[in-house]
């Protein structure tokens, strides 16, 4: 499996810039169809003193999103030129003036969409959760600081055998095939009769060793530790470049109310998160 269409979501400056780096060097590894989305908010019109709409803040609004837009598509089509790929830009505007939300028809006809991870502060860019949610596509997240890779040498497998885990799992094969090592991590196995705790993702491990994938098979208790912490620990012992998650494996009602891997994961991640769902 190749990714031959890739879909780069470019919210503002920062993001495109981080975006870009990591797309652009994807699509030349896989010879892919690169495509750039940007949308802009439609002009709310607010009502004068006079009751009539204000035309010059109408006027100045649009102006300042064009300007924002032909900034971001100079950006991406100088950077794509120098690299002789096959690309497209389409610039956009709804009414929220998301990226992710507004160019969701396009997504949907992606092998692999790059985002940036939402950062906490200032401008939190595209709303990410949404695009994981219903983009029905995987989605490959750039941490919003540290080093940008490419290339996975160490990839780490959060595994808990749900049916989003593992359309994450082979929905991430052309990564975790080339990688070095994937170390399967599963946290608190069920306990069941004709399994033990050591022999938790044997069959997938298995499955992934099929595709020419070297990995291993790490199980943890949490004994109270959060899964969210135990994750990013791992992270640090391995040395894993690449996360890949089973996206929203519990509701997102839930994840909305109390939180969960999945939304930390979208924050707070400290290596490029590959989500699936």
């Amino acid at each position: 499996m190749r990714f031959k269409t890739i879909v780069a979501i470019l919210q503002n400056e920062q993001d495109a810039e981080r975006v870009l780096a990591c797309a652009i060097p994807l699509a030349d590894r896989f010879q892919s169809h690169l495509v750039g989305i940007h949308a802009e908010a439609l002009p709310v019109p607010y009502t004068s003193a006079t009751g009539f709409p204000d035309t010059e803040f109408l006027q100045v609004s649009a102006e300042m999103n064009r300007e924002r837009a032909d900034k971001l598509e100079a950006l991406f089509l100088r950077r794509i030129e120098e690299s002789g790929l096959s690309f497209e830009w389409r610039s956009l505007e709804s009414f929220s003036g998301d990226s992710a939300l507004t160019g969701i028809s396009t997504v949907r006809a992606a092998d692999l969409i790059i985002a940036a991870q939402r950062d906490t502060g200032g401008d939190p860019g595209a709303d990410v959760d949404t695009l994981v949610y219903d983009a029905g596509r995987p989605v490959l997240v750039v941490p919003h600081e540290g080093p940008l890779l490419t290339t996975f040498k160490r990839v780490l497998l959060a595994w808990n055998g749900s049916k989003e885990a593992a359309r994450a799992a082979f929905d991430a094969l052309p990564f975790i095939s080339e990688a070095e090592k994937t170390d399967i991590l599963i946290i608190d196995p069920p306990e069941s009769l004709d399994e033990t705790p050591e022999a938790a993702g044997a069959e997938i491990a298995a499955a992934l060793s099929r595709h020419g994938a070297t990995v291993s098979v790490s199980v943890q208790q949490s004994n109270g530790a959060s899964v969210d912490d135990l994750i990013q620990t791992r992270i640090a012992e391995t040395g894993a470049d690449l996360l890949v998650l089973g996206a929203y494996s519990h509701s997102w009602l839930r994840q909305l109310l109390f939180g969960g891997v999945t939304r930390t994961v979208l924050r707070t991640a400290p290596v490029a998160a590959f989500l699936s769902r």
